[in-house]
């Protein structure tokens, strides 16, 4: 398939899905190895920029998404109701993290790690879309595993889990702290 053509249906795909498509499937679409459909992807992205255009390509781990460049919210903002606002409080964040550096990891484990239920956490992580349910552990009971979603990995401006930030012993020291003063004050009420 010609280039040109190569890139309209690129264009046309990640338009209609409206979310991310792994670039393998792409390249089956297109009938050319990964390779050279991460050149044509490269080459759109640079369309889009170089002609100041107001989507981009964001890749997300082997996929490839079509998005609003985040200078152009302030005009989305005028013709559509302003987005909700993900309220992440202390505890969800944390919850967040675990679940994050220690995926796939079940409700028990997470609460392990805390030293508190995460029930609430955990629901209201699942709603903004954050993290998913990614199957069940073989173990008594079959726990639920939870994993983040690619909206996290939106949300959070990384575009794998491996470019998450490493934690050091002090910050690991921390939260243990900070899990026993929580469990401490549970405690105490």
């Amino acid at each position: 398939m010609e280039k040109v053509k190569a890139e309209a249906v690129i264009e046309a795909i990640l338009f209609t899905m409206g979310e991310s498509v792994e670039i393998s499937r792409l390249a089956e679409v297109i009938e050319e190895d990964v390779k050279t459909t991460k050149e044509i992807l490269d080459s759109l992205s640079e369309k889009y920029e170089y002609d100041d255009r107001g989507i981009e390509l964001t890749y997300l781990e082997d996929s490839v998404q079509l998005c609003t460049k985040s200078s152009m919210y302030e005009y989305l903002i005028k013709i559509a109701k302003a987005p909700k606002k993900m309220a992440l409080s202390d505890t969800v964040i944390e919850t967040l993290s675990i679940i994050a550096y220690k995926q796939p990891i079940t409700r028990a484990e997470v609460e392990r790690v805390r030293g508190v239920n995460c029930d609430f956490p955990i629901n209201k992580l699942l709603e903004y879309g954050l993290i998913t349910e990614l199957g069940r552990l073989d173990a008594p009971g079959r726990p639920i595993l939870f994993g983040t979603t690619e909206q996290f990995l939106r949300s959070f401006g990384v575009k794998s889990l491996d470019d998450l930030p490493e934690l050091n012993q002090v910050q690991i020291e921390e939260f243990k702290q900070q899990a026993e003063a929580e469990i401490q004050l549970s405690l105490d009420i």
